[in-house]
């Protein structure tokens, strides 16, 4: 979905169902009785002397992944798992007289029920942001979701911002406020670069830019990365040579402007270690942009984490390549105590079991719970085809928005066609108890639902079909209009081409030799030697959708008058298309009338109370 319709509504999404009165307890049986038997690791991590544990794109998953569909259970750890196994990496560290750092690359809003949940007069993230200052990170960078909405950018700039000391990064993102004198100034939401010593005494200089976004909210403004490497800030920070560079952006590693930053780094510095931790795509990817550098992404939603490491010591004084690591380890309590030699009854610390105390008492202060109704199977995005009966667009589109749409609807009798940007779904419904929660990760934008009357049948069946044409005559102009998407945060064709080409390499042979001993899950080729995923799976199952999807023709002659319904989020493209398919009359967006008070973010909930009690 083109995410510049989030600046309007504000995001809500949420993510698993392990959010009731006794979620506590039963979290803590969780911890002493696994409840999936997730694989292990298979091999240690290789330490060096400098290492950096990334997460990026987290939008709110704290309480981690609760669902027992696969591939869920290896991403079921949440925040204070994942901040015990930080405390005994660290003591490693100590123990190995070796650095070890903490950094994030942004998103943090706009995902789960903890971010999102908040009752009326509340701020996306406010709350469950508290809980991300607990953790010890060493640099955090703005990401496109913190600058939808300007009350998010100014609660993190006012409340989230201090808690970092400095170690906030926004390169090239302002904040417009107003200053002791009453006058509005422009202003960067963080730091544009932090120089700091690391324990082990190595100096450090870290910028964090966010790619080419311009989705974002009025009183905000995002200056393009090839026009932030010519400020005299960015010489001035780059100008004295670190022992090491750490860059941490919302940026992502291949196919963007990082290779900008880095050249004009090298070009003031042409040996000095160069680590890059970008985001954005929500995949696992690595490039190493010459032999003394390596840049990282590590996936999306807690369900990755990222490591890299380096020996930075053997690289001084010379110019020979750099010895680099990386991994992406699951999310999960088997990765961790695997990798921090604990067992149940040794991993938890009383810290990490503190936020994830925190975090139910939070799930539950916004009744994330509250029960809607049972899933009675999977229903995905993309592991099933659409249309088929396990297709969360078919669901949605054939059966879910046609009985929500018609509830008190006086044009419920009239024939209609209704059309949808196959985005507007943003993650599974799976099988179970469908509540609040889920509710908001599967649909959080609060689109609404418009028509345009008395439009001939044979003319409303071929609007979906139009918007979906991509002719030779048509790839200009769809190359154009995928580049704005991009441009305002749109990132589910890179993440669905990344899946697409991951189950296309494990090829049906493997996939059935493999499928009986691993569970499914990402099976990851980046461009960095030798292989990247801390545990071996099965490659999920892959099927593309088209960009817009409808429900079923009614069954009318050619000339009856039906309605044609479509989400507002779609107007502008479907008003265009209509306007080439005849000539009776020229339409515009306001010829497009309220359908209905229902809201997107409220179809699967109104659905499962109907259907699915």
């Amino acid at each position: 979905m083109l995410l510049s319709v989030l600046a309007l509504v504000g995001l809500a999404a949420a993510c698993g169902d392990l959010y009731h009165s006794h979620a506590r307890d039963t979290h803590a049986e969780k911890r002493e009785y696994p409840q999936f038997p997730l694989t292990s690791p298979y091999r240690p991590l290789v330490w060096g002397d400098f290492n950096v544990i990334h997460t990026t794109d987290t939008h709110g998953w704290l309480l981690g992944h609760q669902k027992s569909s696969w591939p869920e259970p290896n991403y079921s750890g949440d925040l204070g798992d994942f901040a015990s196994f930080v405390t005994h990496m660290k003591q490693i560290a100590v123990e190995k007289n070796v650095d070890l750092l903490l950094v994030d690359s942004g998103d943090v809003h706009d995902g789960t029920g903890l971010s999102d949940g908040y009752p009326p007069g509340g701020v996306d993230a406010h709350e469950s942001n508290k809980f991300l200052e607990r953790l010890p990170y060493d640099v955090m960078a703005i990401g496109n979701h913190e600058l939808y909405v300007y009350a998010d950018t100014y609660d993190m700039y006012t409340n989230f911002v201090p808690q970092l000391n400095g170690r906030y990064l926004s390169s090239n993102v302002n904040i417009t406020v107003f200053n002791s004198d009453g006058e509005t100034v422009s202003v960067p939401v963080g730091n544009r670069f932090v120089k700091f010593t690391t324990a082990k005494g190595r100096r450090v200089t870290s910028l964090g830019a966010l790619y080419d976004f311009t989705g974002n909210s009025v009183n905000t403004t995002v200056q393009f990365v090839a026009d932030m490497v010519k400020e005299s800030w960015f010489a001035e920070a780059i100008g004295e040579e670190p022992d090491v560079f750490v860059l941490v952006g919302h940026m992502p590693v291949s196919y963007d402007n990082w290779p900008v930053v880095f050249n004009a780094i090298r070009a003031a510095h042409p040996l000095t270690p160069i680590l890059i931790f970008g985001g954005h795509t929500h995949i696992r990817d690595c490039q190493q942009y010459d032999g003394r550098s390596m840049a990282l992404e590590s996936g999306r939603y807690m369900e990755t984490i990222g490591w890299m490491s380096a020996n930075l010591g053997a690289a001084q004084g010379n110019s020979n390549n750099i010895s680099f690591t990386r991994r992406y380890l699951d999310q999960n309590r088997v990765t961790y105590q695997y990798h921090t030699q604990t067992s149940n009854s040794t991993f938890d610390t009383s810290y990490g079991r503190s936020i994830t105390t925190g975090l139910e008492d939070l799930a539950e202060q916004f009744d994330l719970s509250y029960l809607y109704g049972y899933a009675p199977q999977d229903y995905t995005l993309s592991r099933n085809p659409y249309p088929s009966n396990g297709s969360v667009l078919s669901l949605f589109v054939d059966d879910a928005a046609p009985t929500a749409l018609a509830i008190n609807n006086s044009r419920a009798d009239i024939p209609n066609i209704l059309i949808t940007n196959s985005g507007e779904l943003r993650f599974d419904v799976l099988k179970g108890e469908f509540t609040k929660n889920d509710q908001l990760t599967a649909l959080p934008f609060t689109d609404s639902f418009l028509y345009i009357p008395n439009i001939t049948f044979s003319i409303a069946n071929q609007v979906l079909p139009a918007l979906n044409g991509a002719g030779a005559s048509d790839k200009k102009k769809r190359a154009t209009l995928e580049m704005e998407m991009w441009r305002r945060g749109y990132v589910d064709d890179r993440y669905n081409a990344w899946l697409k080409e991951m189950f296309w390499r494990a090829g049906p042979g493997s996939r059935a030799e493999m499928s009986g001993n691993l569970t499914l899950g990402y099976v990851t080729t980046d461009s960095c030697p030798g292989s990247g995923d801390d545990t071996l799976h099965t490659a999920v199952p892959y099927y593309s959708s088209p960009d817009y999807i409808g429900s079923a023709a009614p069954n009318v002659t050619d000339d009856t008058a039906i309605d044609l319904v479509f989400i507002n989020f779609i107007a502008s493209d479907v008003v265009t298309v209509l306007n080439t398919l005849q000539n009776t009359k020229n339409y515009t967006e306001s010829d497009a009338l309220l359908y209905s008070p229902v809201l997107a973010n409220q179809i699967l909930e109104l659905y499962a109370q109907a259907k699915w009690n």
